[in-house]
C-alpha cells in the first residue's frame, strides 16, 4: 500500500460514455477533468516520423532480397497473341521472368463477388494471359538482383497484341451488345445496375412549379497518396508460411482473400503493415500485383520487393469520381424540392475491383444522392459501366463529392430561377431537428439534427451579408467575386445493419482491440484498425488512458500485423473513430474492472469505492492512500497468492465492438472566389467549413483530418484529372500532367465545430471524409455566382482555366 500527497493525483476521471457539453465559442469538445479524452494531445507517432525513424514498406530490407518490375500493356484493349521473354531472361542478374501463361499463374486471379443479382463477376488475373483490358495492366513480371536491372529487362520483353475496339465513354451504352465487349459475360459493358424508386416521380414532375433538367459530370481522379503501393514477400519453406509487408488499409481482409487465391490457410499468410504514407481509400482494394509478388517469392524461395513508381500508380491504382448524371428536379414556388429523377453512368474501369466491386460508386451515389435534403419522390437509375480504363475503387468520400455537387448545383440554379436566396433555399430543404427521425427515400434513417445549424454557423463565419455588399462594390470595379455553399452529410461508423459495400460476402460493422498490461504496468493496445497517417496511435491511446486512468506515456499502440492481432476490418468509411474507439473502450473497461477487483482485494475495499488517477488507485475519502497500477500488475503476474479467490493471473482483454447502425455527420462549406475573366483563372480566397463531429477525442487531429480532406476536395475541383484519349491512352500519367494542388493553392481553411454527441458508445462521429464532400459544389457555385452577370453556368469538373474561358465565351447574359 502506498501513500502520496493529497491532491497530487488530480481529479477523479469522468466516464467517457456520457454526452459532453458544447463549447459556446466553437463547439469543440473539451477534455473532461483528469481525462485525456477531448484534449489536444500531441501525436505520439510524430517523434518517430519527423526524425526519419518511420518504417514504411520501402524501408524493409531482407537478406537475399530480389526486386520486381512489371511489364505493362501499352494498349488498352487487345488479345495477347505472344509473349517473348528470351532476351530478358538472358540478362545477367535476372532471376526469373513470369507471364500469365505460366503454370503457377494460369488460374491466379481476384474475383470480386456480390449478392446483388445484377452484378457481373469479372476475374482479374494476376498477370494477363489472353487479353488486356486497360493500358498499364500487368502482363509479365521480371525478378532481378536490383530494380534497375529488372526495369531494363522489362523493356526487352516483347508482347504481341491483336487490338480490339476500345471503350472509354461510360454513356455509350444502349440496350444491346457492343462491339468487342470488355468481358464476354457483360456484352453491353454494364457490370451492375439498380433503380432506386420512391413515391410518384412522374406525377410529381407534372405538378412541379419549376422543373430543371441538367447534365452533370465529375472528373476522373484518384487519391495519389505521398507513398504509393508496395509489397515485400518472404516465403518460409520450412513452415510453408508467407509473410507480406504491404501498404494496406485492410490487412485482415486482404490476408483472407490472398490466402484463398494462393491456396493457403489464413494462418499461413501473415500481413504486416508498418507506417503508411497516406491511404485515402486507394490502399483498401486488393491488387493483383500483390499476388504476383507473393507467388514469385514462393516459387523462388527468396524475398521479393516491389515498390511502384508514380506512372504505375496513376495507371493501375484505384481511380474514382468519373460520374455522368442526367437529372430532372421539380420544385414548388417557394423553392422546396419535390421530386428528383436521375440517371447515373459511373465509369468503373476495366474490372469489378476486389473486394468492393463495380457497385461501390454507383450504388453509393444512388443511395445517398439526396444527402441532407428532404425529398418525397425519388428515382435514380444507376449503372456501373466497364471501360478500357484503370479499375475504379474507393477514394475518400466515395461518390458523395459528386452527389453533393449535383444537389447543391441544382439548389443554386433553382434559387436563381425562383429569386430565392441560396442560403434560404437550403434552410427550406434541409432536414431539421423537428423532422427527426427522418427516413430518406432510400430508407436511410437520419440521426443528425444539426444540418441547419452547420449552415447558419458557416454563413455567420463568412459574414454572408457583408460579403454581398462587398461583391457589388467589386463588380463596380470590374472584379468578379462570388460565394458558394454546399451542405452534406457523411454516413460514418457503419455497423452491421448499414454495412459498407454492395451486398459483399462480409459485413463491415465490427472492430477488435486487445488491451494488455505487462508486469511493469505498461499498457499494450493491439488494434484491428490501421493507421494511414491520421494519428490513430494517439487517439486510441487517449481512449484507453481515459478508461484505465494511466498516463499516455505508459501506453503503446500496435496495428496492422495479422500475426499479432486477432482480427480487424481496418480503415475505410470513416469508421475508426467510431468503431475502433468503441472496441478500445470496451476492452479497456474490462481490464479496468479487473484492476479494480484486484486492487479492492489488496486494499480490503469494494471495487465500486475505487478510482484510478494517473496510475494510482484509491478511495474517494482517502485519496493519498492506495496502490499503483504497477502494484496490481505485480500481483496479477508474479504474486498469484495475493489475487482474490477465483481471479486468474494476467491483465488482458480482447473485445469486439459493433455500433449496429451508423451515424451521420453533418457539414456545410462556403467558398469565396475571384475569377479572372480574361484567363479563366480562379483564386480561392476563403474556404469555411463547419462540421458536426460529435464528441472529439482529439480536436487537433480532427481539424487536421478536416483540413486535409478539404485540400483533396479542392484538388479534385480545380486541378486533378485522369484524361484518356479515344484509344484508351492515359494522357496524364505523370505529375507533370496530372496536377496536384500545392501549398500555395490551398487557402487557410477556417474550421468550426458543432459537437452534438452521436448515439454510440463514445458519442463520436467519423470525420475522415466529410471535408472532401463540399469543395466541388461550394467552389463551382461560387464561380457561377461570380460570373452570374455574364450568364455563366458550369456543370462539369474540373474548373480548369480553359473550361471557365469556354463557358464565358458561350454564355448568354
Amino acid at each position: 500500500m502506498n501513500t502520496r500527497e493529497h491532491g497530487a493525483s488530480g481529479a477523479e476521471p469522468t466516464p467517457i460514455s456520457g454526452a459532453a457539453p458544447r463549447d459556446d465559442d466553437d463547439g469543440a469538445t473539451e477534455g473532461t477533468s483528469g481525462s485525456p479524452f477531448g484534449e489536444r494531445v500531441p501525436r505520439k507517432e510524430d517523434a518517430r516520423l519527423l526524425t526519419g525513424r518511420g518504417r514504411f514498406v520501402a524501408d524493409v530490407r531482407l537478406d537475399g532480397m530480389l526486386h520486381l518490375a512489371f511489364v505493362r500493356s501499352a494498349v488498352a484493349h487487345a488479345r495477347i497473341t505472344g509473349v517473348d521473354r528470351t532476351e530478358a531472361e538472358a540478362v545477367e542478374g535476372v532471376v526469373a521472368v513470369a507471364a500469365g501463361g505460366d503454370d503457377d499463374f494460369a488460374e491466379l486471379a481476384l474475383v470480386a463477388t456480390s449478392a446483388l443479382p445484377s452484378h457481373i463477376e469479372t476475374p482479374q488475373p494476376a498477370l494477363a494471359a489472353d487479353k488486356v483490358r486497360f493500358q498499364g495492366e500487368a502482363v509479365a513480371a521480371i525478378v532481378a538482383a536490383d530494380r534497375y536491372l529488372a526495369e531494363d529487362a522489362a523493356e526487352l520483353v516483347r508482347v504481341d497484341y491483336e487490338e480490339l475496339a476500345v471503350h472509354v465513354d461510360p454513356t455509350a451504352v444502349g440496350d444491346g451488345p457492343v462491339l468487342d465487349p470488355i468481358h464476354e459475360t457483360a456484352p453491353d459493358n454494364v457490370l451492375i445496375g439498380r433503380v432506386f424508386d420512391a413515391g410518384e416521380v412522374d406525377d410529381a414532375l407534372a405538378r412541379a412549379e419549376l422543373v430543371l433538367e441538367r447534365t452533370y459530370r465529375t472528373n476522373r481522379h484518384a487519391g495519389v497518396p505521398l507513398e504509393g503501393r508496395g509489397a515485400v514477400a518472404e516465403w518460409d519453406p520450412a513452415t510453408s508460411t508467407l509473410t507480406l509487408h504491404v501498404t494496406s488499409q485492410t490487412p485482415h481482409l486482404h490476408r483472407g482473400a490472398m490466402a484463398r487465391a494462393l491456396g493457403l490457410a489464413d494462418h499461413q499468410l501473415r500481413l504486416v503493415v508498418g507506417d503508411v504514407g497516406g491511404g485515402f481509400g486507394v490502399k483498401a482494394p486488393l491488387y493483383p500485383e500483390y499476388l504476383v509478388v507473393a507467388q514469385l517469392a514462393r516459387r523462388l524461395e527468396r524475398p521479393i520487393a516491389w515498390i511502384e513508381d508514380r506512372v504505375e500508380h496513376l495507371q493501375a491504382a484505384a481511380h474514382a469520381r468519373d460520374h455522368h448524371y442526367l437529372v430532372r428536379a421539380g420544385f414548388d414556388a417557394d423553392g422546396r424540392l419535390q421530386v428528383l429523377d436521375a440517371v447515373l453512368h459511373a465509369n468503373v474501369g476495366a474490372y469489378s475491383g476486389h473486394p468492393w466491386t463495380a457497385g461501390l460508386e454507383p450504388l453509393m451515389a444512388g443511395g445517398l444522392l439526396t444527402g441532407p435534403y428532404k425529398l418525397e419522390h425519388y428515382r435514380c437509375d444507376v449503372r456501373g459501366v466497364a471501360t478500357n480504363t484503370g479499375v475504379a475503387g474507393p477514394y475518400r468520400g466515395v461518390a458523395r463529392p459528386a452527389t453533393v455537387f449535383v444537389m447543391d448545383r441544382l439548389l443554386d440554379d433553382a434559387a436563381m430561377a425562383l429569386a430565392v436566396d441560396p442560403v434560404e433555399i437550403r434552410r427550406r430543404n434541409l432536414v431539421g431537428p423537428d423532422d427527426l427521425p427522418y427516413t430518406a427515400p432510400t430508407r436511410l434513417v437520419h440521426d443528425s439534427r444539426t444540418y441547419i445549424e452547420c449552415l447558419d454557423r458557416a454563413a455567420e463565419k463568412v459574414d454572408y451579408d457583408a460579403f454581398r455588399a462587398e461583391q457589388q462594390r467589386a463588380l463596380a470595379e470590374g472584379r468578379y467575386v462570388g460565394i458558394g455553399f454546399a451542405c452534406y452529410n457523411e454516413l460514418t461508423g457503419l455497423g452491421q445493419k448499414a454495412s459498407a459495400g454492395p451486398r459483399l460476402p462480409f459485413r463491415t460493422g465490427h472492430e477488435c482491440v486487445t488491451v494488455r498490461l505487462d508486469p511493469s504496468g505498461h499498457v499494450q493496445v493491439l488494434g484491428g484498425t490501421t493507421s494511414q497517417g491520421q494519428g490513430l496511435e494517439t487517439t486510441l491511446a487517449q481512449v484507453v488512458a481515459a478508461e484505465l486512468g494511466v498516463g499516455l506515456d505508459t501506453i503503446s499502440v500496435e496495428m496492422g500485423d495479422t500475426g499479432r492481432i486477432q482480427y480487424g476490418l481496418g480503415a475505410f468509411a470513416s469508421r475508426q473513430g467510431v468503431i475502433g474507439s468503441g472496441a478500445a473502450t470496451v476492452a479497456a473497461r474490462a481490464v479496468a474492472d479487473k484492476i479494480l477487483t484486484i486492487a479492492a482485494h489488496l486494499l480490503e475495499a469494494e471495487p465500486g469505492w475505487l478510482s484510478i488517477d494517473d496510475g494510482f488507485i484509491h478511495t474517494a475519502d482517502a485519496p493519498a492512500v492506495g496502490v499503483t497500477v504497477a502494484d496490481v500488475c505485480t500481483a496479477a503476474f508474479l504474486e498469484p497468492h495475493r489475487l482474490p479467490p477465483g481471479v486468474e493471473p494476467g491483465l488482458e482483454a480482447t473485445r469486439f465492438y459493433d455500433p449496429i447502425t451508423g451515424t451521420f455527420a453533418a457539414g456545410a462549406q462556403v467558398a469565396v472566389v475571384e475569377v479572372d475573366v480574361e484567363t479563366g483563372m480562379i483564386e480561392l480566397h476563403r474556404l469555411v467549413v463547419v462540421e458536426d463531429t460529435g464528441r472529439m477525442i482529439n480536436p487537433m487531429i480532427v481539424e487536421g483530418q478536416i483540413e486535409g480532406a478539404v485540400a483533396q476536395g479542392i484538388g479534385g475541383t480545380l486541378y486533378e484529372h485522369l484524361i484518356y484519349d479515344d484509344r484508351g491512352q492515359l494522357l496524364t500519367s505523370s505529375l507533370m500532367d496530372y496536377l496536384l494542388p500545392s501549398s500555395t493553392d490551398i487557402p487557410p481553411i477556417e474550421v468550426g465545430h458543432v459537437a452534438d454527441p452521436a448515439d454510440n458508445l463514445n458519442g463520436v462521429r467519423g470525420v475522415g471524409e466529410g471535408g472532401t464532400l463540399g469543395p466541388y459544389a461550394a467552389i463551382a457555385n461560387a464561380v457561377c455566382d461570380a460570373l452570374s452577370p455574364l450568364g455563366v453556368t458550369i456543370d462539369a469538373l474540373p474548373l480548369s482555366p480553359s473550361r471557365v474561358r469556354a463557358a464565358i465565351r458561350t454564355a448568354t447574359p
